[in-house]
C-alpha cells in the first residue's frame, strides 16, 4: 500500500482532498489542520495500481512537487491485504521508476559486494567448488542496476540507463579485477592447486556462447523485472548473478594467469548474458505495463 501526504493551505487542498477522495483506488482521504495558521495536511491511502493516475491529478491541481510524499506502507495487519482495498497491489509505473533510479546509483554498498563476489568466485573457480559459486551468486547484487536499467529503457529515459549501466559495468569490472590479483597472488606465491588449468574449466555451460547461455539470460532477465520490488527479488538475484559472476570471475582468473583467449571466451559470455538479461527484462516490463492497462484491478470504494 502507498500513503501520500500533501502539505498546503487548507482551503485549495480541501478542494484536492474532494478530487482525490473521487478517484478509484484512493481510500481514508483526511485533510487534518497544521500547526500553521492557515495550512493542513492530506493523509490518503492509495493502492499503487492508481499512484499514477493519483500523481497525473496533482500535476493537474498545480500541486508542487515539493508539497507532496508518496510512500511505499508495509502492512502488518490484517494479514490479508485485499481487506484493505478489495484488490492486489497491482502494477504502478512511478513505484518502479522511484526503485529504479535509488538502485542505479554506485553507492559504495554495492562496489563492495561485487568485489567479496569476486574474491569468493574467483576461489570456487580455482577449487572447482560449485558452493563457492553459488555463494558468490548470492552475495552479487547485480540484479539492482540491470533492472535500472530496463525501467530506463522503457521509460526512454537515457540518463538512468546510462547510469544505470555504467554501475552495473563498474561491479563487475571490479568482480573480475579481485579475481584476476587474488589469483595473481597465488600464483605468485604457488598457492594455485597443482591440478588447476586456466584452459579447462568445469563452467563450460557459462563461460562459452551456446543456445543455453541465451535461453538462461532471457529466463534470469523475465525472472528479475517479474521479482523487482517484491521480497522474492533477494532469492531471483541468484538466478541473474548465475549469468555473471562465473563469466566475471572467469575473466579475472584467466587473465591472472595469464590466459588471455580463456578470459576473451569469458568477457565474449558476459557481454551476450547482460544483452539478453537487458532485452528479455524490458519487454516483462512492457508486458506489465500493457497488462495493467488492459485489465486494471478494480477498486472497492
Amino acid at each position: 500500500m502507498l500513503q501520500l501526504r500533501v502539505f498546503g493551505a487548507s482551503v485549495p487542498l480541501t478542494k484536492t482532498a474532494a478530487r482525490l477522495d473521487a478517484m478509484e483506488g484512493v481510500h481514508r482521504v483526511l485533510v487534518i489542520e497544521a500547526t500553521e495558521p492557515d495550512s493542513a495536511v492530506l493523509w490518503a491511502d492509495v493502492r499503487p495500481v492508481s499512484a499514477d493516475d493519483v500523481l497525473a491529478e496533482l500535476a493537474r491541481l498545480d500541486v508542487s512537487d515539493e508539497d507532496y510524499v508518496l510512500a511505499r506502507v508495509e502492512v502488518i495487519a490484517p494479514s490479508d491485504r485485499h481487506s484493505l482495498d478489495g484488490s492486489s497491489e497491482g502494477f504502478a509505473w512511478v513505484q518502479v521508476l522511484g526503485e529504479a533510479r535509488a538502485n542505479a546509483r554506485p553507492l559504495a554498498r554495492f562496489s563492495v559486494l561485487m568485489m567479496i563476489a569476486g574474491v569468493i568466485a574467483s576461489l570456487g573457480v580455482i577449487d572447482e567448488n560449485p558452493i563457492l559459486i553459488v555463494g558468490a551468486m548470492a552475495v552479487s547484487p547485480d540484479l539492482l542496476p540491470i533492472c535500472a536499467a530496463c525501467v530506463g529503457l522503457v521509460g526512454r529515459r537515457l540518463s538512468l540507463v546510462r547510469q544505470a549501466l555504467v554501475t552495473l559495468a563498474v561491479g563487475l569490472a571490479l568482480a573480475a579485477f579481485v579475481a584476476g590479483v587474488v589469483t595473481a597472488a597465488l600464483d605468485l606465491f604457488d598457492a594455485l592447486p597443482t591440478a588447476y588449468n586456466a584452459n579447462v574449466s568445469f563452467l563450460h555451460g557459462l563461460t562459452h556462447v551456446d543456445e543455453t547461455t541465451v535461453l538462461i539470460a532471457l529466463a534470469a532477465g523475465i525472472a528479475a523485472m517479474l521479482a523487482f520490488e517484491t521480497r522474492a527479488s533477494a532469492a531471483v538475484g541468484v538466478a541473474i548473478s548465475v549469468t555473471t559472476i562465473p563469466a566475471s570471475a572467469a575473466l579475472g582468473v584467466a587473465f591472472g594467469v595469464g590466459a588471455w583467449s580463456r578470459g576473451l571466451d569469458a568477457l565474449e559470455v558476459l557481454g551476450v548474458n547482460v544483452a539478453c538479461l537487458l532485452l528479455s527484462g524490458s519487454l516483462t516490463l512492457v508486458a506489465q505495463q500493457w497488462a495493467a492497462g488492459r485489465y486494471p484491478a478494480s477498486g472497492r470504494r
